[in-house]
């Protein structure tokens, strides 16, 4: 069974110390291989405490987007877990540069635990168990960041993590399944390099995914309900479009059914 776990759909810094929504990430399994993407504070815990539980010590990887603290934070904590202490050498990181160097969040100790470290950049092309994928484009944000496009048997993936609104975007983002960092309802007096929901409305009547999912919310989006826009997005654009809730587990195998769009709630998209 090929799914995506989300073990935390916060964004922004309040809702993340507050932990009005949890700070997971997301857990990949696919064909066969689990690695882990963006591991902010809380992956460790929420993982264990997933039904069924996610065990660290199957995981072939862990990916991040870009260092900022509600996408890194447990980085440490999962290598850790991951090569049971340091006791047994396995798995791959993968992230861009600037979390290796300057300021890094990824400590220099655990780095020989794991057997590969791969440094992401623009263009870029990686190999993670018998997953593909590729770094298309380099994000406008203040820290390094990518976003990906997974490939293995069966529905592709693509996945815009946090990065101010640029025409090409959508461009580089074409997978049957389309993951969207979605933190800000509307533009404000504020200056952040993250999309809006006009933004968001835009990328997917662009890129026409068969689905695009919803995550990583700020607090003005929770106040606006984010299943609530999503639906008001299915409806003008034809395409299905769910928001992400913390613990849903979403399988890929069933996107036959989940790419049409409707109002009802899939079994795919309950959470924990």
């Amino acid at each position: 069974m090929n799914t995506i776990k989300f073990l935390g759909t916060a964004g922004a810094r309040f809702v993340v110390s507050k932990q009005v929504r949890a700070s997971g990430g997301m857990w990949f399994s696919l064909a066969g291989t689990n690695f882990l993407l963006d591991p902010g504070p809380g992956t460790l815990v929420r993982a264990l405490a997933s039904r069924p539980k996610l065990d660290p010590t199957t995981l072939d990887g862990i990916i991040l987007s870009h260092k900022h603290l509600d996408h890194s934070a447990d980085i440490n904590v999962m290598i850790e877990a991951m090569t049971e202490g340091g006791f047994k050498r396995r798995g791959a990181v993968f992230a861009p540069a600037d979390a290796f160097e300057n300021d890094p969040v990824i400590f220099k100790y655990l780095r020989g635990f794991v057997e590969r470290i791969g440094i992401l950049k623009e263009g870029g092309s990686y190999t993670i168990g018998n997953v593909k994928f590729t770094t298309p484009v380099k994000h406008i944000h203040p820290v390094e960041t990518y976003g990906m496009n997974f490939n293995y048997a069966g529905p592709s993936i693509s996945f815009i993590p946090d990065t101010l609104f640029f025409p090409e975007l959508a461009s580089h983002y074409q997978g049957d399944a389309m993951i969207i960092n979605a933190l800000r309802l509307k533009l404000g007096a504020l200056k952040v390099d993250h999309l809006t929901m006009d933004d968001v409305r835009e990328i997917i009547a662009q890129a026409k995914p068969r689905l695009a999912l919803l995550t990583h919310f700020g607090m003005g989006v929770l106040r606006a309900k984010p299943g609530e826009i999503a639906a008001r997005m299915q409806a003008e654009l034809g395409i299905n479009v769910i928001a992400a809730r913390d613990g849903m587990l979403l399988n890929l195998d069933e996107l036959d059914q989940l790419d049409r769009p409707k109002q009802k709630e899939s079994k795919s998209e309950r959470p924990d």
